[in-house]
């Protein structure tokens, strides 16, 4: 996509909070996922103010998840329960200058890239705090009232990636055998909160002070909170660190903070159960994006090495189940 055609409709966006002078500079595509276009730039004011934001904006047939205008209800409604949080600054649908739906935010300062988080001498305090912060965070995110953003659906998440396996049409008996042994041992639901769906190393704007804004909710549903607390133990989060919780703490520093916070009380053996469900979940994601570069529908390097990937994941099941 050449972003530079987007600079024109963007200041048209942005005209009622900054002035109809505002201009739009330093724009540039970011490093991200293939399901949304981030941008990142400066909006100018006519008086000289810099402002650095952001922008996500769906990706057409690529697009996963909330649409960017209910994720910025969502981003609203986490800020108002204590998740920190990027402010929104403007958003819209397809039907606007962008011609598609979009979110701009504002910029937050810190660090993003997990292996920098785990290493960078900058951030050596704050690292063994993580665990219980992101424990204290997640306690919040599962106050966001459930009517916050309609339509957020709640669905069987166990059914939904078994079928997503199933239409990769070829054998994974690692998967497989890990798949029926959750479905046997699958713990007692609780009832739905909010879920953000991809809280992990690498969603998190980390500075010396701590997170600073949680990232990325086009994944958002209804459903178990412990799903959220077992996504962010799973190995592949830990980018080769030792630490279970996102390779920076332990899982009682983030269970003790979580229920500290008002968070329900932490089964260990259930978020066992749910660590356990998002290393197939990673697993199944590898295979599905390898899948995409194998087809032809989008040939990429990255996700042919994503497809490797899946093999470390079927050990790592291996090892975990009883």
């Amino acid at each position: 996509m050449d972003v530079e055609r987007l600079a024109r409709p963007l200041a048209e966006v942005l005209a009622d909070r900054f002035g109809p002078d505002v201009r739009i500079d330093a724009l540039r595509r970011a490093s991200g996922g293939a399901s949304r276009v981030t941008c990142a730039f400066e909006a100018v004011t006519g008086a000289g103010e810099r402002h650095r934001l952001v922008l996500r904006m769906a990706a057409g047939r690529a697009d996963v998840g909330l649409a960017p205008p209910r994720e910025a209800e969502l981003t609203r409604a986490a800020a108002a329960a204590g998740v920190p949080s990027p402010e929104v600054v403007a958003s819209g649908g397809a039907d606007g200058p962008l011609g598609a739906d979009f979110v701009v935010m504002r910029h937050v300062e810190g660090q993003t890239i997990p292996r920098r988080i785990l290493k960078d001498p900058a951030l050596a305090d704050v690292r063994p705090r993580l665990a219980a912060e992101c424990g204290r965070i997640l306690a919040a995110v599962h106050r966001i009232p459930v009517d916050a953003v309609p339509g957020l659906e709640r669905t069987d998440v166990l059914a939904a990636w078994r079928g997503v396996l199933d239409a990769c049409g070829e054998p994974h008996p690692a998967l497989e055998l890990a798949l029926r042994r959750l479905e046997r041992d699958r713990p007692p639901a609780h009832g739905a909160v909010v879920v953000h769906g991809d809280f992990r190393n690498g969603n998190l704007v980390v500075g010396p002070d701590g997170v600073r804004a949680v990232l990325d909710w086009e994944l958002a549903h209804l459903g178990d909170p412990l799903e959220d607390l077992g996504w962010l133990c799973v190995k592949a989060w830990r980018f080769g660190a030792d630490p279970p919780v996102g390779g920076f703490g332990g899982y009682e520093e983030l269970c003790a903070a979580y229920e500290r916070a008002g968070g329900a009380p932490v089964d260990r053996a259930a978020l066992r159960w749910w660590e356990t469900f998002g290393v197939a979940r990673w697993a199944i994601i590898c295979v599905m994006q390898a899948r995409r570069h194998l087809t032809g529908e989008r040939r990429s390097v990255e996700l042919a090495a994503l497809g490797r990937r899946a093999a470390e994941s079927e050990w790592d099941l291996l090892q975990m189940l009883p």
